[in-house]
């Protein structure tokens, strides 16, 4: 995934509004969980803290209600009943986490360092605070709680963040919710959100990390549905904004066992209603990039066909993606596979693809019927998302020991 860029690019639209995105868009893109680099030592002045909150208490609230209450904690003893409480939650599943991944290279090595790090250290974090809210949640729906907190709590991270603080969004002590109370006289009827440990940030450095680009994850009109780009709002949609598809599914099973399923090439054979089968090419035996094979197809309106495919990425027990030609800048249809870690091995499998640029049966079927362009477009992503998510499910069941 690659690392967001801000646009330096300021379009007019905006220009209007006296803001400066720059800034406002910086700290929002490196704002996130500090551990390894708070401050034990430095003290946080009360008056900063008081500045974060009037900040955030600016966030909307379900109902428009006033109903959130923050809790500062300075005093020693306190903070170190809750470093022991937020220990005895997480501490020795951090610590072994911390142990087992150190030096292999893991998705969560440094995740597990940092939070065993926090683990062992919370009691020393110069301010701990912890937002809370009036009611208690009784699955009703109605406006005030969690909707009204979370947005709250968050604003007063990127306050922190814009002064030189660093936070860190963790849940894990709410497990004991009513030592919690007793330590620090939580009324009934309250309800703790987050513990946030507060600190000055060691260094000034701060940077986006690798995300998803919103192209990927943002479904338009549909869910699964993606486009790479749009152009004129008043047009209808085009094979030029590269129409996509995207369906996941988490699957109790580590992320080594579904890439031994996902990295045979043959691996939606037995799912799909469209792809029958796939053999390596002259020369290849086994996916890498730059790997070619022949895929077999099917469809009922179109007949059969074979077509020439090359892996295009590839990264072991992460990611595989292959395109239709040699490159994905041709490429008639460009494919890919990948598996998210998630905790207590588990992982999430995405199954993308993205239509275009280059030409394929899609581009002559839009040729002979331009005015339907956006309806054979359609079509082809619900065609995409029905078997692609029969694969996802398939490859599920295998991974799971249930197929």
């Amino acid at each position: 995934m690659p690392t967001p860029e801000l646009n330096p690019h300021v379009p007019a639209r905006y220009d209007s509004t006296g803001v400066d995105l720059a800034s406002i868009d910086g700290v929002l893109s490196t704002t996130r969980s500090v551990r390894l680099r708070l401050d034990l030592e430095r003290d946080v002045p009360h008056d900063v803290v008081l500045d974060c909150i009037d900040v955030a208490e600016q966030s909307p609230g379900g109902g428009n209600q006033a109903s959130r209450r923050w809790l500062v904690i300075r005093d020693a003893a306190q903070r170190q009943a809750l470093g022991e409480m937020y220990n005895s939650v997480v501490g020795s599943f951090m610590q072994r986490g911390r142990d087992a991944t150190a030096g292999t290279g893991h998705p969560m090595e440094q995740v597990m360092r940092s939070a065993a790090h926090l683990a062992e250290h919370l009691a020393e974090v110069p301010v701990i605070v912890i937002p809370c809210v009036w009611g208690v949640h009784d699955d009703s729906g109605k406006p005030g709680l969690f909707d009204s907190v979370l947005q709250s709590a968050w604003s007063f991270c990127l306050a922190a963040r814009a002064r030189g603080l660093a936070t860190a969004w963790t849940t894990a002590i709410l497990n004991k919710e009513e030592e919690l109370r007793q330590v620090l006289g939580i009324p009934e009827g309250v309800t703790p959100i987050a513990l946030l440990p507060l600190a000055w940030s060691k260094g000034t450095e701060f940077g986006a990390v690798p995300r998803r680009r919103a192209n990927e994850i943002a479904y338009v009109d549909g869910w699964g549905r993606t486009w790479e780009a749009r152009g004129d709002e008043s047009a209808a949609r085009s094979m030029s904004e590269g129409p996509g598809a995207t369906v996941e599914v988490d699957i109790d099973a580590p992320a080594e066992r579904v890439w031994e399923i996902v990295s045979n090439i043959n691996a939606g054979a037995n799912f799909s209603e469209e792809f029958v089968r796939a053999e390596w090419a002259p020369g290849y035996d086994s996916p890498a990039a730059g790997a070619k094979f022949i895929g077999h197809n099917q469809h009922l309106a179109i007949g059969e066909w074979n077509i020439d495919l090359t892996v295009t990425e590839f990264e072991p027990n992460v990611l595989l993606g292959w395109a239709t030609g040699e490159t994905e800048d041709v490429a008639g249809a460009r494919w890919r596979y990948e598996i998210d870690v998630l905790h207590g091995q588990r992982c999430r499998l995405r199954h993308t693809v993205r239509i275009g640029p280059g030409p394929s049966g899609l581009s002559a079927a839009i040729e002979a019927m331009p005015d339907k362009e956006p309806r054979i477009l359609s079509r082809r992503q619900s065609e995409h998302l029905a078997n692609m998510a029969r694969c996802v499910e398939g490859i599920k069941a295998l991974a799971e020991g249930n197929a």
